[in-house]
């Protein structure tokens, strides 16, 4: 069995077991309270699963497995536990008849069994999916920075929430996010690996969101993967870049990395649809209910995204390890090489 795991030197937990899980729902209580106020969000129930086979169901980096299993009351029909809610949420838009300029949110719990397991990397999965209906005018990159700029707003608020109730925990973010695109960070780094550019790029800036994720660079290669049908990552944006999607990097102090804790973005519209679905070979799936729906402009345009929940509170409170905030199941390896190193799992 085969984990990555880094440990901290000198690593101490600033809040004890207690202080721990009251912190937690503090973090959660105020974030979801102001994401909803600030981008104008309704909250909705999600589902756990879904049925195989319409689309709907989220393939991430494409190749990641979901949980299967057979309803016995419907005919042996397999249903999927979700990776995400990112196209199921434009479905749940029409069906409310959401106009521009709101949306919805929710709680998404879901399974990703293919992950290795990490500092930062579960199984289990809680994240708040949320989305929001734009008009075809907002579909550009001033408008998906101006939606970054709000939710960066949102996590300032929450980081100084937190330090006024343990003082112990001092404020690390910048007054302001960077903005910075894959191709600037080839051209920056070119000897440096994808995931090491992120690194170089948040520890000079503190916070960047890294724009254009699923598009190929012009080094031949993508900076990483996206499922070619939920983001908008091959618009041309100017100066030829592309891409109207990306990821919220912080610098975490304590594990002194880049951390990623949202992926969101302008969402396909038919002609984004088409042009990836045909990139990475996938044009069967314009057969699949969702993506027929789409394509008959039976979906509203949307931007969204997701916010790790536990990777949240795992920044805030100066966690080593995701395993201090989520209950979940681990190599017993990593949680004795964890114990040792004064690292507390939940398990």
């Amino acid at each position: 069995m085969s984990y990555k795991l880094k440990i901290p030197k000198g690593y101490s937990p600033l809040l004890d077991l207690q202080e721990t899980e009251q912190a937690i729902k503090l973090v959660k209580d105020f974030f979801q309270l102001n994401l909803s106020s600030e981008l104008r969000l309704r909250r909705i129930t999600a589902p756990l699963f879904v049925k195989k086979g319409t689309g709907i169901n989220d393939d991430l980096n494409g190749i990641e497995r979901p949980v299967s299993f057979p309803i016995k009351e419907m005919g042996e029909a397999q249903a999927e536990i979700v990776h995400s809610l990112a196209k199921w949420k434009r479905l749940a838009l029409a069906e409310l008849s959401i106009e521009p300029g709101y949306g919805i949110y929710t709680d998404m719990n879901a399974l990703r069994p293919d992950e290795v397991f990490s500092n930062l990397h579960s199984i289990y999965v809680d994240q708040w999916d949320w989305e929001r209906v734009v008009t075809k005018e907002e579909r550009n990159i001033d408008f998906l920075k101006y939606v970054v700029t709000k939710l960066y707003s949102i996590l300032k608020r929450v980081e100084y929430i937190v330090y006024e109730r343990y003082p112990q925990i001092k404020p690390v973010l910048p007054e302001d996010i960077k903005f910075i695109h894959t191709q600037e960070l080839a051209e920056q780094y070119p000897d440096l690996s994808p995931s090491e550019r992120e690194t170089e790029a948040a520890k000079k800036y503190g916070a960047i969101f890294v724009i254009g994720i699923g598009a190929q660079l012009p080094e031949g290669k993508k900076h990483d993967g996206r499922a070619p049908d939920y983001d908008d990552w091959s618009t041309e944006t100017g100066n030829g870049q592309k891409g109207l999607n990306g990821d919220i990097v912080l610098w975490n102090p304590v594990l002194e990395q880049a951390f990623e804790i949202s992926s969101m973005g302008i969402r396909v519209d038919k002609k984004a649809l088409l042009e990836q679905l045909a990139v990475e070979g996938e044009e069967d799936r314009k057969e699949l209910m969702w993506h027929k729906m789409l394509l008959e402009d039976k979906l509203p345009l949307t931007v969204g995204g997701g916010i790790g929940q536990s990777r949240l509170c795992m920044f805030y409170l100066r966690k080593a390890h995701i395993g201090e905030i989520q209950t979940s199941i681990w190599p017993e390896e990593m949680i004795e090489e964890c114990k040792q190193a004064n690292i507390p799992i939940l398990f």
